[in-house]
């Protein structure tokens, strides 16, 4: 099958920048099957992403990585260039709730995500046998209320083993440690229904209910110190009424919490969010 080479590019804006990157591609015969800019005006800044099929190029990742250095340098360039047959290794964490890790490993099993899952952690073990039946590693590494020190060591060791690119929170309910949010900055992605911060705490749906919302929705972002606010890659809603009961909003959330992280990951791991301050750019 053939595969890309997926160049990422954000730097300051001025003019040539695509001309300079195109010609540069077109010089070793590459085949850009999809091209994406943006410039943002207020902060002066461009972004860039490219599909480049390889074997249009006839060089390796790396030569091409190496030939490219040169141009990423003239224009101060924060550049990736990925190739898409080297597949990423996602680790995913939850707890009890299981609706997004069974959406996820649904569409893992029938190839609408690009990765490997090399583990799944949890804090509890009600999922094991899911987990397990799909052939994949499953930790139980339970938190203490009074001291999570030892079980976050853990938690790091085991992403560390299991090389991953990627980390998933998928209904997770503990908060991640500043120290670990700083070491995967970029590469840890949570879920949340939009409600905060005004249904905080237990049963947020049924809070939401008792106020009598319109609307319900989810948040799809990166995990930073700051609790949930982190820059959004994906959100979505669904508009309720007062013929709705407790249990439809929540039925209705978690069907907009699956599907909105399923495209906020499958996003990230196609390389079509850039990070821009505390916003993202996002080529979908």
């Amino acid at each position: 099958m053939s595969h890309y080479y997926r160049l990422v590019v954000s730097c300051p804006d001025r003019l040539g920048i695509v001309s300079r990157v195109s010609t540069f591609i077109a010089g070793y015969g590459g085949s850009i099957t999809e091209a994406s800019q943006h410039s943002d005006l207020e902060s002066g800044r461009f972004f860039m992403r490219y599909e480049i099929l390889a074997d249009s190029i006839g060089m390796s990742h790396e030569a091409l990585r190496d030939a490219f250095a040169p141009i990423a340098d003239e224009f101060a360039m924060d550049w990736a260039l990925n190739d898409t047959s080297q597949r990423r290794r996602v680790v995913l964490m939850v707890s009890r709730e299981s609706h997004c890790l069974v959406d996820l490993l649904y569409r893992w099993t029938a190839g609408e995500l690009d990765c490997d899952i090399a583990a799944v952690i949890s804090n509890h073990d009600d999922l094991r046998a899911l987990v397990e039946w799909h052939g994949i590693a499953y930790h139980h590494v339970p938190v203490a209320p009074d001291d999570k020190a030892p079980a976050f060591a853990e938690v790091q060791q085991l992403v560390d083993e299991a090389r991953a690119d990627c980390v998933v929170l998928a209904r997770y309910m503990q908060i991640l440690p500043p120290s670990l949010c700083e070491r995967y900055a970029g590469r840890v992605i949570n879920i949340h229904h939009s409600f905060l911060p005004s249904f905080a705490g237990a049963k947020p749906y049924h809070q939401a209910y008792q106020r009598g919302v319109k609307l319900i929705g989810a948040t799809c972002h990166y995990v930073t110190e700051e609790l949930d606010a982190g820059p959004i890659i994906e959100q979505d809603i669904h508009r309720v009424s007062h013929c709705h009961t407790p249990n439809d909003l929540v039925r209705f959330g978690r069907d907009v919490e699956k599907a909105v992280l399923a495209r906020g990951l499958r996003w990230h791991l196609e390389d079509r969010v850039l990070v821009h301050g505390n916003k993202t750019v996002v080529f979908a």
